[in-house]
């Protein structure tokens, strides 16, 4: 089979695409032919080794154990392993595959079937892959660290993003009056999403127009968490998810400081892996309260070109990669 290898640390000039042996289910998995995977920052930080303890604890001293990039993937099941309960061979399916380090830019992968679902009937493979790994980060930060309630005052820092587009539309979901956080090019496309407000922070800094907030989830967050704590209520919730290895230290030690010492809490978020959340995102999205964004398609045989516009440009939702020979280059409206 085809997959992208990254056999090296660095740009995306490291990656190639190469012919390897196809994988073999286990008793407990399945294997998938992969019909479309999306980007991730997971993708470029370990191809990047960026931050360096990657190399230290999952990634390889020097270089990757696992060359094969990806966690998001969408497809049909091929085979099943002799204890495989939940699917059959033809099932069409999506999910969040971490289990041996992802994969899934490759035409087949092997998943555990606690990690996939079936995929929603109406989205095609290519909507289905720009959605496990950005829309259960969202829901687990919104509902699971910050614990949102139906009428809050939420605000989503990064709301264009992968993971951005997805709280925006989750936390509507949940019946909070949603701000969300921009540039200038896409506060329509936030506000399209349901955002009862919007901010371009290229004019205006929320943390310093007065306004609080019930929660804030800062997406690769950038201000100091001074900042973030002046502009919540004044029991409100911080989360963070992603952002610089200053951000996450400060979240780590000052935020724990003061959470002890007062009503405000700061939360740095660790996904937890679990079929019920994606499950639940198949609901919503087979509901119409959520739907995925696409700003670009790539074939599998230019991922060193996605991987370049997803570090280059900021993406207006998800980039993918698509198997089909013949798809081209685009953006979708």
């Amino acid at each position: 089979m085809k997959a992208i290898i990254c056999t090296k640390y660095g740009s995306p000039d490291v990656l190639q695409i190469q012919e390897v042996a196809k994988p073999a289910p286990k008793d407990d998995e399945v294997l998938i032919r992969v019909f479309a995977a999306s980007v991730n920052s997971r993708d470029w930080r370990f191809m990047r080794a960026n931050p360096f303890f990657i190399r230290l604890t999952v990634g390889g001293l020097l270089k990757p154990k696992n060359p094969i990039l990806g966690v998001d993937a969408a497809g049909r099941v091929e085979t099943v392993g002799s204890n495989v309960r939940q699917f059959r061979p033809g099932h069409e399916v999506f999910g969040y595959l971490s289990r041996y380090g992802g994969r899934t830019f490759a035409e087949y992968v092997c998943a555990g079937e606690n990690e996939i679902a079936l995929k929603p009937v109406h989205l095609t493979f290519e909507q289905a892959a720009a959605v496990p790994l950005a829309a259960i980060t969202a829901l687990q930060g919104l509902r699971d660290k910050g614990n949102i309630r139906p009428g809050q005052k939420v605000l989503i820092q990064g709301a264009s993003g992968g993971v951005g587009t997805f709280a925006v539309q989750i936390a509507k979901a949940l019946g909070a009056e949603v701000t969300g956080v921009c540039s200038t090019r896409n506060l329509e496309m936030v506000r399209s999403l349901g955002a009862d407000h919007v901010i371009d922070y290229t004019k205006e800094d929320f943390t310093r127009n007065g306004h609080r907030y019930d929660l804030i989830l800062a997406v690769n967050g950038y201000h100091p968490i001074s900042d973030y704590l002046r502009a919540l209520s004044p029991e409100g919730i911080y989360v963070v998810v992603g952002g610089s290895m200053i951000q996450l230290i400060q979240a780590g030690s000052q935020g724990r400081r003061i959470s002890k010492t007062g009503n405000q809490k700061t939360y740095i978020l660790s996904l937890v892996k679990n079929q019920k959340d994606l499950v639940f995102i198949k609901e919503l999205l087979e509901s119409g309260k959520v739907k995925p964004i696409i700003d670009k398609y790539y074939p599998l045989n230019e991922a060193s070109e996605a991987l370049r516009y997803f570090e280059k440009v900021h993406p207006k939702g998800k980039v993918v990669i698509t198997m089909k020979e013949n798809h081209k280059t685009q953006g979708e409206k």
